[in-house]
């Protein structure tokens, strides 16, 4: 078991001090993040929580996961890490090659 959770289903409005503090009822918080629109500021509706032993990080996922959270339910589970993904290749939902395509003709 990691330390680090997933938090999703955050209300927007939610701040990580709010989030933090909500967590700490579990155990020892050592970080909290909201994850944060580029475009906008604004929070993307989830975020992750770092606990401080796996113990409390399983006890934070069995207080929380499913759990209102100011009107939303809240979806609370270990993190996964990052996967590679692909680079994007270009515009446009025919991906990208439309002109391409189109010389073929």
């Amino acid at each position: 078991m990691a330390t680090k959770l997933y938090v999703g289903g955050l209300p927007y409005s939610t701040t990580q001090d709010e989030l933090q503090n909500a967590f700490a009822k579990a155990g020892t918080v050592t970080s909290a993040n909201i994850i944060m629109d580029k475009m906008t500021n604004r929070s993307r509706g989830f975020g992750f929580i770092e606990m401080a032993t796996d113990e409390e990080a399983q006890k934070a996922i069995e207080m929380w996961n499913g759990q209102d959270f100011d009107g939303r339910k809240l979806t609370v589970n270990e993190a996964k890490p990052l996967e590679a993904r692909a680079p994007h290749t270009g515009g446009g939902r025919d991906g990208g090659d439309r002109f391409q395509r189109r010389q073929s003709w």
